[in-house]
């Protein structure tokens, strides 16, 4: 399971909001809205949280258990290594107003 906490940091490191989110995980955005609403554990159908973790999965985010291997041994995302781009994600040159170069 995973916290409503972790989904929207996972999704801020995309730099994502919920209708990308939302198309990615093939969810709708109501859905993704009441799982980030939950209050603690996200509350969902088996599948739709399966579906939800396997879009995160593929655009290289990790979630992390309690418990798991980490500094504080606490619940949390992180980035894979190396992180691909996330589909619809805007890089930090978008992000900052600088320009990309093109080939």
């Amino acid at each position: 399971m995973i916290t409503a906490a972790q989904l929207r940091a996972a999704r801020a490191l995309l730099g994502i909001d919920q209708r990308r989110l939302a198309r990615l995980s093939r969810l709708s955005v109501p859905t993704i809205q009441r799982m980030e609403a939950s209050e603690t554990m996200v509350r969902g159908n088996v599948d739709s949280l399966v579906k939800l973790i396997a879009a995160f999965d593929a655009a290289g985010i990790e979630m992390i258990d309690e418990g798991a291997a980490s500094h504080s041994q606490g619940r949390g995302v992180r980035l894979k290594h190396p992180a691909p781009a996330a589909p619809g994600a805007r890089s930090d040159s978008k992000a900052s107003g600088g320009s990309r170069e093109r080939a």
